[in-house]
């Protein structure tokens, strides 16, 4: 690591993940494989529902749009970190600690959104289906996805630029791999209880609220499908539904254990654990969860093969 001396006073050092662990280059190594699958998942999810007409529906619409989220999430820490890593050089600058800042939080949030509405539209699927082309238009998903995006970035800038404007105490070292809110707060050397209960308010606003609609919307569709005549529906409808209840789980369960827990600034190591999961292994399982449980997804992937073999 290069001294804090070769920096830039306004620059940062990242002290990077679990100093303790003996076999930190496999464990970045893994990462990296795990990220290099996670991207070729989702891009490859975004081709197929591009390509595929059968594809071209509200629910998978909504779904390339998660998997573009994800893919800007991982891909806006996970190579800068291995980058530190492997050049030995920690430091990042006040304005690219600033964007990391920005993108995470702006993609977190907006999931939160695009999740909730993604229940929404499956709600309106099984509960209302003779409305849901009509309630369900392309115009309206346009506006979903402006609306996740919109409420993401503007709470993310709020949070950015408070967060950036506190005065940092030296030496400038953040406890993580790459630059979060809370860990940055841990080097702020004024008083932040104002601020902190801030991000509480806002973490209820982003995980609790939109949870307590999306558990609302399954009570009700659940009970929908066990009025359902038809067997094949029903799976059918069940299917998509427990699909979209993991990748609930996936992206709210972390979310709600960093940033709802009482004193989790305090507890670096186990927060670098969950942003590992959040950032690196949730937008590999997400491809997965509507893909290797979705037959009109393996039909197209089977199409896209194939497509490809006679070219060769």
């Amino acid at each position: 690591m290069k001294s804090w001396n070769e920096t830039e006073t306004t620059d940062f050092i990242l002290l990077g993940f679990f100093p303790e662990f003996k076999h930190i280059t496999a464990m970045v190594s893994i990462i990296l494989l795990i990220y290099m699958a996670a991207f070729t998942g989702n891009t490859l999810l975004i081709i197929l529902i591009w390509l595929y007409s059968h594809l071209h529906t509200p629910m998978y619409f909504l779904l390339s749009q998660l998997s573009l989220m994800d893919l800007t999430l991982t891909s806006s820490i996970v190579p800068k970190m291995a980058s530190n890593f492997f050049s030995g050089w920690w430091s990042i600058s006040f304005l690219a600690c600033g964007t990391q800042i920005f993108f995470s939080l702006t993609v977190a949030i907006a999931e939160c959104i695009l999740i909730t509405l993604m229940c929404f539209d499956r709600y309106v699927a099984i509960c209302d289906p003779l409305r849901y082309p009509v309630i369900i238009n392309p115009k309206v998903c346009l506006h979903m996805i402006a609306m996740s995006w919109a409420g993401g970035a503007l709470t993310s800038l709020g949070h950015t630029a408070f967060t950036l404007h506190f005065n940092i105490c030296s030496p400038r070292e953040i406890p993580h791999f790459f630059c979060e809110v809370m860990a940055v707060l841990r080097i702020v050397c004024e008083d932040i209880s104002a601020y902190e209960k801030a991000v509480v308010i806002t973490s209820i606003l982003v995980l609790l609220l939109p949870l307590s609609l999306i558990l609302s919307s399954y009570v009700l569709i659940f009970l929908a499908v066990l009025r359902m005549n038809s067997p094949e529906g029903r799976n059918k409808a069940l299917a998509t539904c427990s699909s979209h209840l993991c990748v609930v789980g996936l992206y709210f369960g972390p979310g709600m254990c960093i940033y709802m827990r009482p004193g989790s600034a305090k507890t670096p190591r186990l927060n670098q654990g969950l942003f590992l999961f959040g950032t690196v292994l949730t937008p590999l399982l997400n491809p997965l969860a509507y893909s290797l449980r979705n037959k009109e997804v393996l039909s197209a992937l089977k199409k896209l093969i194939g497509r490809c073999q006679s070219f060769r």
